[in-house]
């Protein structure tokens, strides 16, 4: 049945690694599961009743991809632009949480229009290789700089803004984690090195069984008040309350309160990050998969899309924020995920979660930062395709490269990628480079950065 439905033989790749892909890509986007609730509760949504919503609409989008176009990304509430919806739409506009719902119902639907008629698809095929290859680059260092964030091992710095953890201070906490984090990625480095089936999933149990012993043994000494928890899995009875308060709300509001070019303002700002942060992860995994064709298409491209877009119209129905293909993907990639068979078991995962959720989220952080840093490298290596003979082709991939981290956006990346490859092209006599749909990417990016608030 797996054969009929994932072609596990075409792909070169056997339902055990596949499983074990698709768990490792859960493990590092489980952190979802708890921040996502956290997050949309401060509009006055339940929090336990987002939980659940959360694991529903991942366990959706994930059966949709696995299904409808075999790829092995997975898909979850977004971050970024779950805080746009809190702390934007809602408590910065004064929007009621159900019509920053119907805002997202709306994306979605509006999304699934363009899946049809092949628009985003051809976003995806219009941009050139180069560029493909420095945003996988790009969103490499995106998610390691999300790992050694997650791990404490980059910390704020009023002089330089970002610094190296001081690990002599809170070193029961924040350093013998930033530590236990380093740790891991040598194991999970060496383990690939020496080809282990499985290295990525191995590291993160391993780090965290390192950190179970070191606080066995009063090394790592939990503190709840700086969100610094026992790492030890408990057993709790899921909080199922509150999703009957927030299904199906995006339905029940008053239109009379809504401003049209507010609405309008609120849903096109939703569009634009998840069109291109979702089309960015799509090209930074497929390409470090080494799925793309010999013309740099992504095959099912559009069912992947349309996946995503029925991800965000479900999730808004189900009471959670945008629903988008997540880049830790690139984790089960990295570990060998090629089908559907992925996504699906990420997807059950998501499922099984609602009830084994409190083990779920004791996975700690430095754990999975470990997995996201060395797979940060994997991503990174694509960045030595770009031929950098070519100034036109090197200074606009550099750009997007280097703006994915340090502006922390995929989409920003991918935009100012575009705009200088266009300038690069034009000004160097290189016209014929730039195909009309690159030029209209050109002008909205350009019109977007004028008229940005």
């Amino acid at each position: 049945m797996l054969e009929k439905y994932f072609k596990l033989q075409d792909h070169k790749v056997t339902a055990k690694s596949e499983i074990a892909a698709g768990i490792t890509t859960f493990v590092t986007m489980a952190y979802i599961l708890a921040v996502n609730p956290q997050i949309l509760s401060a509009t006055g949504m339940p929090a336990g009743g987002v939980l659940i919503a959360t694991a529903l609409s991942s366990f959706i989008a994930c059966m949709c991809m696995a299904f409808m176009a075999n790829l092995p990304f997975a898909l979850a509430p977004g971050m970024g632009l779950n805080a746009y919806f809190a702390f934007g739409v809602v408590l910065g506009m004064g929007y009621s949480w159900q019509i920053a719902l119907f805002a997202v119902f709306i994306e979605g639907i509006i999304f699934i229009l363009l899946s049809f008629v092949d628009a985003r698809e051809a976003i995806f095929n219009a941009i050139p290789m180069s560029l493909k290859h420095a945003i996988s680059a790009g969103i490499g260092l995106f998610i390691a700089f999300i790992g050694l964030q997650s791990a404490k091992l980059v910390v704020k710095n009023d002089a330089t803004l970002v610094g190296l953890q001081k690990f002599n201070a809170n070193f029961s906490t924040e350093g013998i984690g930033a530590l236990l984090c380093l740790i891991g990625v040598v194991i999970i480095g060496v383990l690939s090195y020496h080809k282990v089936k499985g290295a990525i999933l191995i590291g993160i149990f391993a780090t965290w069984a390192l950190g179970m012993l070191c606080q066995a043994a009063g090394i790592y000494v939990p503190n709840p008040e700086a969100n610094f928890f026992s790492l030890y899995p408990t057993w709790a009875a899921p909080d199922f309350s509150g999703f009957g308060d927030i299904f199906g709300h995006c339905f029940q509001l008053d239109f009379s309160q809504v401003k049209f070019l507010d609405m309008f303002s609120i849903v096109f700002a939703f569009l634009f990050v998840d069109i291109f942060d979702t089309i960015g992860t799509l090209i930074g995994c497929a390409t470090k998969g080494d799925m793309l064709d010999e013309h740099g298409k992504l095959p099912k491209v559009k069912q992947a899309l349309l996946a995503d877009a029925i991800g965000t119209t479900v999730g808004a129905v189900m009471g959670t924020s945008t629903v988008t293909t997540y880049v830790e993907s690139s984790a089960g990639v990295a570990e060998g995920g090629r089908t559907g068979l992925t996504a699906f078991t990420t997807g059950i995962l998501f499922l099984l979660a609602i009830i084994l959720s409190p083990i779920f989220i004791a996975i700690p952080g430095f754990a999975t930062a470990a997995a996201l840093i060395y797979v940060g490298f994997a991503m990174f290596t694509s960045i030595l395709r770009v031929n950098f003979d070519d100034l036109t082709e090197a200074i606009p991939a550099y750009v997007a490269l280097i703006a994915m981290p340090l502006f922390y956006s995929i989409a920003e990346g991918i935009s100012l990628g575009v705009i200088f490859f266009v300038l690069m092209k034009i000004f160097s006599g290189k016209r014929k480079d730039v195909s009309p749909l690159m030029l209209i990417l050109f002008l909205v990016f350009v019109a977007r950065y004028i008229f940005m608030k």
